[in-house]
């Protein structure tokens, strides 16, 4: 649960008018322009600019409000991406109008406020390395040389042009790569900023880096030439492998304890890599005391196959091919500082290639590049079995040409114009607003989430209800006619769930509401042939013990929010393989998962991102589609419901948004509540019995994830086995 940001620039210096920019009406070209260096150049380097084009806004901002239309798209684009971005490149460049310092700082406000996004997909600690061409700095000046000793980066006997590799050798790469560090090798200089904290707000990591950033003259200094250039890296991290701290944070480099001279690489990596431990004692590389992350292999792997002679694009794809597990992966190196190599494995993480003017925008999530550009190319974990090898060319930034791309084994990808796909996601969409964190947000728009997945498939009059042929529409890109057709011929003998986490516990509330649906339906006159079973599984267990050779009478449910988790993802296609039909429960438009399934129904529109890695309203609203499915497929079934009770239920859905907000309005007894009871006990327990098990599960998760706590489960009835001496804080779920 990591996330990825990546900015690569290509210089273009031009000059804009900023009275052009400061015209009557903003418009969206006035939007396009402000993306730019020039046109933020233009707005900071003429006084009293940036406070005329406030002062616009409101002006547009109040006229909309008479009209109802304060949401315009553009106003909100401008106000809260355009202006936003002005300011803080303002303050990032000190006022400097140099086009490397406007062009870099631009850069790096765009990889931070990606990070801020991305966030959620990890925040015990994150990092930004800034790899800086063509710098001004004068290496030989007594006061830099001092300054870049005590940061790790002055000109040592490993730098020497004697060494293996030569200018490629990076100087001090025997020491630290903590926070504040400095890396010389060859022409370029990389800046690192780190921090790590286990637990705290959301926005702290993003707004320490910031900081250090803003306050590094050295950095300052370096870009006052108008011809310097820049990479952007940076990561956010959830720990898997590897504690929480500094040195285990990305981006990590290749150095090692015995301090060897080896090329400049360094990595910032999602997902684990299985066998890391294996290849580290084959190359018999030791990392530095405290870097305990898995992760530190590949940086290690590709300077040790560059030190060998090959070529950066083939050491990294031999690094990245050493590799087993589902990881995506972006690296730099001083042997090729104009690209920017990328990776994706397996189908449990992503990558995407957002094109804008004159840059690439990379993250792991396609909302980490939105606030910057529409357009992307998702690259392929399963490409050819293996993934894909991406690699983008500086020169050729934004461009379709500046990417190219193979496989694992080398194969040439041509990338095409119709690859690339558009979102209609905008920052609006995952804008946390007034929320301390995107948790209480999202836990808040839980009764919107349910009643907009329900919306446009029940019908909600009581008449309708009572009218089989009304009551429920769920359109064929949900439920296909090939697999309505096999349900109503008897050919789908057995349903089953699956999902990982909270959306496994979501498809044990879908095979509870089929089962309960079947019994309603179908009373007691009739014979249970008439039924089929359905059954929920962990997607890893499922896969492991339950597939079956010929799984044509099987229709598969998959259950995801993000629509990238690889075990539920690789069971998919395992199933499909296998000639089960499968349809996905998904929020999330354009996902790997929607690709590889027959049919998609997706909760709310497919467009309410949940950035909590807690997952909250994702899981009523899954609950809610579980629903719907369930009906589904009892009417295909062609079982004749009682109306009365299909009645019932109906209302009762209908009724769920409602409720959930009456809970809602208890906030404040609630945090009573918990600040009473809670801290007086150090171990806790949930119980609950019949459905009510779905909810202490669901509970249990997310206590689990947001405390940090080991906490048990069970059903009530059974509290013996619940650890009774550890005197828990028992909490029952009850309907």
């Amino acid at each position: 649960m990591c996330g990825i940001i990546a900015i690569v620039r290509r210089s273009a210096p031009r000059d804009l008018d900023v009275n052009e920019l400061l015209k009557a009406t903003p418009t969206w070209q006035t939007n396009q322009r402000l993306k730019t260096p020039a046109g933020i150049r233009a707005l900071l380097g003429s006084s009293g600019a940036v406070s005329d084009f406030e002062g616009l806004l409101t002006e547009e901002i109040n006229e909309e409000i008479d009209n109802e239309e304060i949401n315009d798209d553009l106003l909100w684009a401008l106000t809260k991406d355009r202006l936003r971005a002005i300011k803080s490149v303002g303050e990032l460049t000190r006022g400097s109008l140099r086009w490397g310092a406007m062009e870099t700082m631009l850069s790096v406000h765009q990889a931070l406020s990606g990070l801020d996004r991305l966030e959620v997909r990890g925040r015990d600690s994150a990092g930004l390395l800034v790899a800086v061409r063509d710098h001004a700095l004068d290496l030989n000046d007594d006061d830099i040389s001092s300054e870049l000793t005590r940061r790790g980066g002055g000109l040592t006997s490993n730098a020497s042009n004697d060494s293996a590799g030569g200018d490629d050798i990076c100087a001090g790469c025997g020491l630290e790569f903590g926070s504040g560090s400095v890396r010389v090798a060859g022409d370029q200089l990389s800046f690192v900023y780190k921090t790590a904290s286990e637990i705290g707000e959301l926005g702290d990591n993003t707004a320490a880096l910031r900081s250090a950033i803003a306050a590094d003259d050295l950095l300052a200094r370096a870009l006052e030439n108008d011809d310097v250039s820049a990479i952007v890296l940076g990561h956010t991290r959830w720990a898997s492998v590897g504690m929480i701290s500094e040195s285990n944070a990305h981006p990590i480099d290749g150095a090692l304890s015995e301090g060897a001279t080896v090329p400049y690489v360094v990595a910032a990596i999602n997902g684990d890599v299985d066998n890391y431990a294996q290849l580290l004692e084959a190359e018999q590389a030791t990392p530095p005391r405290g870097v305990t992350t898995d992760s530190k292999v590949l940086p290690v792997l590709m300077g040790r196959r560059m030190a060998e002679g090959k070529p950066a694009s083939e050491a990294f794809r031999r690094a990245v091919s050493a590799c087993e597990g589902s990881i995506a992966a972006a690296t730099l190196t001083s042997q090729a500082p104009d690209r920017l190599f990328l990776a994706l494995q397996g189908s449990g993480q992503g990558l995407y290639v957002g094109l804008a003017e004159d840059a690439f925008i990379v993250a792991s999530e396609p909302y980490g590049l939105v606030e910057e550009t529409d357009t992307y190319l998702r690259m392929e974990g399963d490409r050819a079995g293996a993934g894909e090898i991406v690699e983008l060319d500086v020169a050729k930034a934004g461009e379709l040409g500046g990417i190219s791309r193979c496989t694992h084994d080398g194969t040439v990808l041509e990338v095409l114009e119709e690859e690339l796909t558009k979102t209609d996601i905008t920052t609006r969409d995952i804008d946390r607003g007034s929320h301390a964190h995107y948790f209480l947000k999202e836990i808040s728009e839980a009764p919107r989430a349910f009643s907009s997945t329900l919306r446009g498939r029940v019908l909600y009059s009581q008449d309708d209800f009572r009218r089989p042929e009304k009551y429920l529409e769920l359109s064929n890109d949900i439920l296909p006619d090939e697999i309505r057709i096999k349900l109503r011929q008897g050919d789908i003998k057995q349903v089953d769930v699956i999902g990982q986490g909270t959306a496994a516990v979501a498809g044990e509330a879908l095979a509870e509401a089929l089962a309960s649906s079947l019994t309603s339906s179908l009373g007691s006159s009739l014979g249970s042939e008439t039924s089929i079973p359905a059954a929920a599984y962990v997607a890893s267990e499922y896969s492991a013990f339950h597939l079956r050779d010929d799984m044509s009478d099987t229709l598969v449910v998959a259950i995801s929010q993000s629509g990238t988790t690889t075990d539920t993802n690789r069971t998919v296609s395992l199933a499909r393989g296998r000639g089960a039909s499968v349809v996905a429960v998904v929020n999330r438009r354009n996902s790997d998962l929607t690709e590889r399934v027959d049919g998609v129904l997706y909760t709310s529109d497919g467009r309410d991102i949940e950035m909590s890695v807690a997952s909250t309203k994702a899981f009523y609203a899954q609950v809610a589609a579980g629903w719907l499915l369930a009906l589904a497929i009892t009417d295909e079934i062609g079982v004749n419901p009682r109306m009365a009770d299909r009645a019932v239920l109906l209302e009762g859905l209908r009724a769920m948004p409602e409720a959930l907000e009456a809970v809602l309005t208890n906030r404040d007894a609630i945090s009573e509540a918990a600040q009473r009871l809670v801290l007086k006990r150090r171990h806790w327990a949930v119980v609950g019995s019949g459905p009510n098990q779905v909810a202490a599960r669901e509970v249990r998760i997310k206590l689990s994830e947001l405390c940090y706590k080991s906490i048990s489960t069970d059903v009530t009835e059974d509290k013996k086995h619940i650890d009774l001496s550890a005197e828990p804080l028992v909490i029952v779920c009850a309907a």
